[in-house]
C-alpha cells in the first residue's frame, strides 16, 4: 500500500496508526510498501515535504526498487532533499540486504540442481548492466569452494579462455565447475555464442578431467540451464 499525501500534508498530520513506523510495529515489515520502507530509512522529510513524499521521489528516480543496489551515493544525493546522511542510510540498508540474500553460511553451499546455482547467483547477477561471466568451483560433494568473475563484457567464444578457467580449477582442486553469465536484457534465452562457449568449455573439461556440470544464464529473476535445454 502506498500512502499518498496532499503536497502540503506532512507526516505529523497523518494519523498515528497510519504512519509507517507504527504500521510496521503493528502489522510487520512485510505489510509496508517500498515507499514506506524507504521513508523509515530516511527518517525525516524536508521543510517543504513529508518523508513519504521524499521517499516517493527516490522511487521515481530509481524507477525500479531493484536498481537501488546499483545506485551510487552521488546519484542518490542528486535527488532533492537527500543529503549525505540519508544517502548513507539507504546504501547501508541495501548492502545489508545484499549480504543477507547471499545465503552464505559457515557450511559450504551445495549445488544439487540448476535452480540451486541460480538461487546462489541471482541476487548479485540479475540486475547487472553488463554481462558478467562467473564460474563456481565445486568439490566432489558439489559444494562451492570458490566463486570467481572471469570476464565482464559481451560474451564471445574467442574471449572466454578455457585455460584461464581450468587453471583456477586446478589451483582450487575443484572436481567440477558450473559456469554462469547474465543477460542484461532480462531474457535468459541462450545465443549462438552462449552455446559455442559452452561446447568449448565442455570439451576442455573432458580433456582436463574436470567436469562442466552446467552453464546457467541469469535473466530478470529467471534463468535457463543449458544442460536442461540439451545443449550439453
Amino acid at each position: 500500500m502506498t500512502v499518498n499525501l496532499p503536497p502540503a500534508l506532512m507526516i505529523r498530520d497523518v494519523h498515528m496508526a497510519d504512519r509507517p513506523r507504527e504500521r510496521l510495529i503493528r502489522q510487520g515489515a512485510q505489510s509496508l510498501s517500498n515507499q514506506e520502507l524507504i521513508a523509515i530509512l530516511l527518517r525525516t522529510g524536508t521543510k517543504q515535504e513529508s518523508v513519504l513524499h521524499l521517499a516517493n521521489r527516490v522511487l521515481n528516480f530509481i524507477e525500479q526498487i531493484q536498481e537501488l543496489k546499483n545506485t551510487t551515493m552521488e546519484e542518490i544525493m542528486s535527488v532533492r532533499g537527500i543529503g549525505e546522511a540519508k544517502a548513507v542510510q539507504l546504501l547501508a540498508a541495501v548492502e545489508l540486504g545484499r549480504r543477507l540474500s547471499q545465503q552464505v553460511t559457515d557450511e559450504k553451499f551445495t549445488i544439487r540442481s540448476p535452480k540451486d546455482a541460480a538461487i546462489y547467483l541471482m541476487p548479485d547477477m540479475t540486475s547487472l548492466k553488463q554481462e558478467h561471466f562467473v564460474v563456481l568451483f565445486l568439490n566432489v560433494k558439489n559444494q562451492i569452494l570458490h566463486k570467481q568473475t572471469v570476464f565482464i563484457g559481451s560474451l564471445n567464444a574467442s574471449i572466454v579462455h578455457p585455460r584461464e578457467i581450468f587453471r583456477e580449477a586446478v589451483k582450487r582442486s575443484a572436481a567440477s565447475i558450473i559456469c554462469a553469465h547474465n543477460h542484461p536484457s532480462g531474457n535468459p534465452t541462450p545465443s549462438s555464442e552462449d552455446i559455442d562457449v559452452t561446447k568449448r568449455l565442455l570439451e576442455a573439461g573432458q580433456l582436463m578431467g574436470i567436469e562442466l556440470i552446467d552453464h546457467v544464464i541469469i535473466g530478470d529473476h529467471q534463468f535457463i540451464s543449458l544442460k536442461e535445454k540439451g545443449y550439453m
